[in-house]
């Protein structure tokens, strides 16, 4: 039954997300946001919702490690999964962007997330306000630099136009359903992670930081496999990093401010966020070694084995 909640859980998720991304897009439209800033802002948000949820509803029945665990893993699986995939059936484009600014706040936020875990074993209402502070900073100098820099040269915002022409009526019922199912989706995939876990004699942490995050970057994983498969333009390393900035600032931080996280497990500190920190300095190497802003198929074979070690351990090491 608990896998039956999962499954069920990880369908509305996906099923959620999809229906809040046009809905939000829509109503962006209607009140003239331009298509760059419902580009850089609103789709990041949106995309973000069904980690959000997830945590949320974990954190108000009290499985603290399996809101961190969602996000810690949701951030490895980007990387390791997503972008290790992604690479090996295409390859991977690196621009400056990367490594001059998108890198180094994902970067400083995992350390920052980090400090604040290790000083207190929890992140509190007011932690949870300074992540969101950060997040605002972050989207401010974004904006700033894409406005900049479609100046030089246009750039691909990735939203679809048609949106624009969605009713009201449409954009109500898009937003119901998106709503309800998150809610829906959330309920059943705590619940059923919850129940395996207990059935299992797998700890929380386990199931969410493997099982859980998985599932919460399906939507990612299928996007960028259907773009290089169609050999349409390379996935954006700057997306992926950007989706573990807005899971670190957005989705623990609103969460913290609804109610506090703390850390029930201490593998959450002395091995799951090494993982996560591990996975995103790799990046920097990865990008210049031995050829120079390019991720291609054997670094991206690297990456993909070097996360199925990590999943493999964290079930042994249980």
């Amino acid at each position: 039954m608990s896998i039956l909640f999962i499954f069920l859980g990880l369908v509305l998720l996906v099923v959620g997300g999809e229906f809040l991304v046009r809905a939000s897009v829509g109503l962006s439209f209607k009140l003239n946001l331009s298509k760059m800033v419902i580009g850089l802002t609103v789709v990041s948000f949106a995309t973000s919702a069904p980690e959000l949820l997830v945590s949320i509803q974990a954190a108000l029945d009290g499985f603290s490690d399996i809101s961190l665990g969602n996000v810690i893993g949701s951030n490895i699986a980007n990387i390791g999964l997503v972008l290790g995939v992604t690479a090996i059936i295409a390859p991977l484009a690196i621009d400056r962007d990367f490594y001059k600014f998108n890198w180094p706040v994902m970067m400083l936020l995992s350390l920052v997330l980090y400090f604040i875990l290790k000083s207190g074993n929890e992140i509190n209402l007011w932690e949870g306000v300074g992540l969101l502070a950060l997040l605002i900073v972050y989207l401010f100098l974004l904006i700033h630099r894409a406005k900049r820099s479609a100046k030089s040269h246009p750039i691909d915002d990735g939203v679809d136009d048609g949106l624009s022409k969605a009713s009201n009526f449409k954009i109500i019922v898009w937003l119901l359903i998106g709503g309800v199912a998150l809610y829906g989706g959330s309920e059943f995939l705590v619940k059923g992670a919850v129940d395996l876990a207990t059935t299992m004699g797998i700890s929380e942490r386990v199931i969410a930081v493997t099982m859980i995050a998985v599932g919460t970057s399906v939507p990612e994983l299928a996007a960028s496999v259907i773009a290089a498969l169609k050999k349409e333009k390379a996935i954006s390393l700057g997306n992926l990093i950007g989706s573990n900035i807005f899971n670190i600032a957005s989705v623990l931080g609103i969460t913290a401010i609804i109610q506090p996280i703390a850390v029930k497990s201490q593998e959450v500190l002395t091995n799951d966020i090494w993982w996560m920190l591990g996975f995103a300095a790799v990046l920097i190497p990865l990008a210049f070694i031995p050829r120079k802003f390019e991720i291609g198929r054997i670094k991206g074979l690297i990456i993909v084995a070097a996360y199925c070690l990590f999943i493999s351990m964290a079930f042994i090491g249980d």
